[in-house]
């Protein structure tokens, strides 16, 4: 059995790795290839191109970058056609993924799609573009099958692999020694997205922010994993106007430096579902350019009271989240404080992720792995 996996993103390449894990454990003589990060390679997955290619934010960058992106997908599509794959699974990434596997699926190639685009969330009509370029989505949340009932598409929950693969119960300490940090030091991990545009934009708020928290409570530290050495030198430069501040960079270890925390001060995104896994209280923010925001609000494209996953999750304010003028070192601090110095607020945050945990823990990889199975054999 021969598997395309295309990961767009750094959430996409950790999702696929789990999958190719499930189908080499299934699947013994199963060969794995396609858009590929560091995770799906280490787990055995072949590269025909790299998610860098992919990683494109905000509506106007992605016009920006577009003519590159269509020429990369009909380069793509040339080649996996060339493989003759018994399935193409797009992971995530739907703006670049769905049109390829529309492609495919029109020259004969059997295509699914895992993570159902935000249809409950914004731009619902995109259901049936779904159903149009896939026998299949896989859906990580329970609610969202249910989106796709008016279409001919197989919608199937299959829960959240990283729900399945982090463990909630490891203790700060471990996690400390583990980096090399002092066991009782406070900590704030500090993680302003792995985009280099998400850094420009939350870096200087989030920097301030942990300052003046440090003020507060001395012999803070503040903890920033790296996501790419490219970034390193804009978080240092940031990190070191913050005066009184004691922080240390690590490269990559996200999900450590987030054990090791006592409050995580997060981006939007699937970092923020890491977190919640992983049983540490945080702080979201969120900024795009002003076009993009403009463009969302202007044509009423949002659907959801909440950006933030967790609280999408929970259907309610469980974590603090900052928008667009609202993330400044101030309005994070406010959010912060409580979070940092009041147990009971703590536990409340952490009670509310634990039922989520439990919702989203169904063995993922292996159920995809399963339906791929089942899906490649399809006539």
């Amino acid at each position: 059995m021969r598997i395309v996996l295309i990961a767009g993103e750094t959430s996409g390449d950790l999702l696929g790795a789990s999958v190719v894990r499930a189908l080499r454990a299934q699947y013994p003589d199963c060969e794995c290839l396609g858009v590929t990060g560091p995770r799906m390679r280490e787990a055995g997955c072949a590269s025909i191109g790299d998610i860098e290619s992919l990683s494109v934010m905000g509506l106007f960058e992605v016009l920006r970058e577009l003519p590159r992106l269509i020429r990369f997908r009909r380069a793509l599509r040339d080649t996996i056609l060339a493989l003759e794959p018994d399935l193409v699974l797009g992971i995530d990434a739907p703006d670049f993924n769905l049109g390829l596997e529309g492609m495919l699926r029109g020259a004969g190639c059997t295509t699914a799609h895992m993570v159902s685009p935000t249809v409950w969330a914004w731009r619902p009509r995109r259901r049936f573009g779904v159903a149009r370029n896939c026998h299949a989505v896989l859906c990580l949340y329970p609610f969202e099958p249910d989106c796709y009932a008016d279409t001919n598409v197989r919608a199937e929950y299959i829960g959240h692999p990283l729900a399945d693969e982090l463990d909630d119960t490891v203790p700060a300490t471990e996690a400390r020694a583990e980096l090399g940090l002092e066991p009782e030091q406070p900590l704030l991990a500090v993680l302003p997205g792995s985009r280099r545009s998400e850094v420009e934009r939350l870096m200087p708020p989030f920097a301030e922010a942990a300052a003046k928290l440090a003020e507060r409570y001395p012999g803070l530290r503040a903890v920033v994993p790296v996501a790419s050495p490219h970034l390193r030198p804009l978080i240092a430069a940031h990190l070191s106007e913050a005066q009184g501040l004691e922080w240390t960079l690590v490269e990559g270890a996200s999900r450590s430096v987030m054990r090791a925390a006592d409050l995580c001060l997060l981006a939007s995104g699937t970092v923020t579902l890491e977190c919640l896994l992983l049983g540490r209280p945080m702080v979201v923010a969120y900024r795009a350019s002003a076009a993009t925001i403009w463009l969302l609000r202007s044509l009423r494209l949002v659907r959801t009271t909440h950006f933030s996953l967790p609280n999408i999750l929970t259907g309610e304010a469980t974590v603090p989240e900052l928008l667009q003028q609202e993330v400044t070192a101030d309005h994070l601090l406010t959010a912060m404080q409580p979070l940092w110095a009041d147990a009971e607020a703590r536990q409340r945050q952490l009670d509310r992720f634990a039922a989520v945990r439990d919702a989203l823990r169904q063995d993922a990889a292996s159920t995809t792995a399963r339906l791929i199975g089942e899906l490649a054999a399809r006539p």
